[in-house]
């Protein structure tokens, strides 16, 4: 009941704080919302936690001596699923629950309320069935499909339909209950708009794997089933979560103190273009089997040009907002850290895209920049959105390094995978199926392996940051 209160009385005073229509900031108000926001903040947590915990699994599981004691059948690969969900899937979507719970009506009614906690319930199950699955079927085969890997038996099927339903009801929750925008928005209409699109994003990736899943044959081989089933899903997918980052670096910019160049108009109309390109997903599924070459080029053509279109001009903006602060707040520095090293990665991936040739790990090298860039993004808007969620500031030294410890980490990853990309080393092997031949391209390799390592150890700061901030506020 205290914890109600003291959320009550936060969130009347956030909104008291002087703006101005073109000011682009995220309303924080209502003790039901705030609440449900901090249990997603939680789950995200929990997340980034877990696969930083497999990623050890993963060295472990290459280490000779060691791996005699971890669970039978190819662990590495068992470790590399559950880790890639927990740190894209998971992690992705619960920071989605916590962005677009800030945008929903304040529930009036226990139904209303139940039903708004729902799809926290059925993800964060769904999530710890995903991890359970690899020491409960260890000796399942491991499907490095793309989007979603997954085990291919019963526990962690049945974990990943659960958190698919979580996903589902909380689309369906966002697009019943959000936020009105208006004819005529502000900076913070506009940025509710963006999340609003990035629903609808989502709601269009859940209806593509629904047609997959309708469609494909389900007797094909694992690989192949698994590859088409997630493929057209996968890449609608990837305008929410870049939806999310383009409200986080306007967000971020105007935290930092930056005057964004763009009214709210303009930028609503940017992120109604990026939203337009999703629905090339539905025409790929009307034209194409589900099957054929063209079905996936028009997923893959969708996406890299689509959002490319509002994603530059964006980007620029947010560039000539925060380019003039040459010293800011101690409060903002982490939040500018985080913005500038998520958009240093978000290009950087999106320059390697356009030099791709053939299948080599070039391929993981540019998604990693892109998907980096966007957890950067999010991890800034967890550190503006603390104090807001009733948590102390994140602030100090630790706080300002880790985006770049996380991000040039993440670097050095994708520099060391283009680099051995140019030398034809190819994607989704692993140790001696590697063939590493020349000196080359064990630098390459090893430049990665270090850059990931240090990766690590940013996400795991990241986890401390937020940590100590919610016992800061608790003391």
């Amino acid at each position: 009941m205290n914890t109600l209160v003291a959320l009550r009385k936060h969130s009347r005073a956030v909104p008291a704080t002087a703006s101005t229509p073109s000011d682009y900031v995220l309303p924080v108000a209502g003790a039901e919302r705030i609440a449900l926001a901090r249990r997603w903040l939680l789950l995200a947590l929990a997340a980034l936690l877990g696969s930083g915990l497999f990623s050890v699994l993963l060295v472990l599981a290459r280490t000779p001596g060691i791996n005699a004691w971890l669970p039978a059948g190819d662990f590495f690969r068992v470790a590399l699923v559950v880790h890639v969900d927990l740190s894209v899937l998971v992690w992705f979507a619960a920071m989605a629950g916590l962005l677009w719970s800030l945008n929903l009506r304040e529930p009036q009614t226990p139904r209303a309320r139940l039903a708004a906690r729902v799809p926290l319930a059925l993800c964060a199950l769904g999530a710890f069935g995903m991890a359970l699955a690899a020491f409960v079927e260890p000796g399942q085969a491991a499907v490095m499909a793309n989007y979603i890997p997954v085990l291919d038996g019963v526990v962690f099927r049945g974990a990943l339909a659960l958190f698919g339903a979580g996903a589902l009801a909380l689309v369906a929750l966002g697009l019943a209950r959000a936020l009105p925008v208006g004819l005529a928005p502000d900076g913070s209409g506009a940025l509710r708009f963006g999340l609003n699109a990035s629903v609808v994003a989502a709601a269009v990736g859940l209806l593509a794997f629904g047609w997959s899943l309708a469609v494909v044959p389900a007797d094909l081989p694992a690989k192949a089933y698994y590859e088409i089933l997630f493929w057209g899903g996968g890449h609608a997918l990837q305008f929410t979560w870049t939806l999310l980052m383009l409200v986080s670096w306007l967000a971020l910019a105007q935290a930092c103190g930056g005057r964004l160049p763009l009214s709210p108009r303009v930028v609503l109309l940017m992120f109604a273009v990026a939203l337009a390109s999703v629905f090339v997903t539905p025409l790929a599924y009307l034209m194409h089997d589900v099957s054929t070459v063209e079905h996936r080029d028009m997923h893959t053509w969708g996406m890299r040009f689509g959002g490319g279109v509002a994603i530059v001009p964006l980007a620029l903006a947010v560039l000539v907002a925060v380019a003039p602060l040459r010293s800011v707040g101690a409060l903002q520095r982490p939040l500018r850290a985080a913005l500038l090293a998520s958009m240093l990665l978000f290009v950087a991936g999106g320059l390697i895209g356009l030099g791709i040739q053939g299948s080599n790990v070039k391929i993981p090298a540019h998604y990693h920049g892109c998907i980096v860039g966007v957890t950067l993004a999010l991890m800034g808007m967890v550190y503006h959105l603390l104090p807001r969620l009733g948590y102390a500031a994140p602030s100090g030294r630790l706080a300002v390094a880790q985006p770049w410890v996380y991000g040039i980490g993440q670097l050095m990853h994708i520099v060391g995978l283009v680099w051995s990309g140019g030398y034809g080393v190819q994607r989704k092997v692993a140790g001696a199926e590697q063939v590493l031949r020349s000196t080359g391209e064990v630098a390459g390799m090893g430049l990665m392996g270090l850059g990931g390592l240090l990766a690590v150890v940013g996400g795991l700061l990241f986890a401390l940051v937020v940590w100590r901030a919610m016992r800061a506020a608790a003391r």
